[in-house]
């Protein structure tokens, strides 16, 4: 076993061990972190359940989409979110995307009535408006292309803890 002088005339254990269980320890202390700062700058812009997904004029050609169910929208930099809130997101297509948003149209249809939790749009540009369940569907909302729409894992994270709880309340009556 190698071992150095230190101050003091006390003794540093340099087995080749103990340097691998050190920089073990040291690479996974980094990735940690890296793990912690990619929450505290989250590039969803919406977190959603969808309970329901109305295409306009119809299915086979949409030019238009209500979404139906609780959302938490992105706010400023950062992690921050609006408190959840149940109601419907109007959109319309996205010039020069028609088939990102016709595609992510289907993606959120297939998901809708599921209660899974899931993202789409960016943190970085217009989400769009939630809208109160009896309010008229008029002057939709460019639909937020970005990350596509994926569905979310966690379920200790701050706006998904928010969804679940309001998904889990009954809706008020009207």
């Amino acid at each position: 076993m190698k071992s150095i002088a230190c101050k003091q005339g006390q003794e540093i254990n340099r087995s080749p061990a103990l340097i691998k269980v050190t920089l073990l320890w040291t690479v996974l202390a980094l990735l940690g972190g890296s793990a912690v700062s990619s929450l505290a700058s989250d590039p969803v812009g919406i977190y959603a359940f969808v309970d329901k997904v109305v295409l306009e004029p119809s299915e086979g050609s949409p030019e238009r989409i209500q979404v139906w169910g609780g959302f938490a929208l992105a706010e400023g930099g950062g992690d921050q979110y609006s408190p959840a809130q149940r109601g419907y997101m109007y959109f319309k297509l996205k010039p020069g995307k028609e088939t990102i948003c016709q595609n992510e149209w289907n993606d959120l249809k297939s998901v809708a009535g599921t209660g899974k939790i899931v993202t789409f749009g960016t943190r970085y540009g217009e989400k769009g408006t939630v809208r109160k369940p009896n309010a008229k569907p008029e002057n939709p909302d460019v639909y937020p292309t970005g990350w596509g729409m994926t569905k979310n894992s966690r379920a200790d994270y701050g706006p998904v803890k928010d969804l679940l709880a309001l998904r889990e309340a009954k809706p008020k009556s009207k």
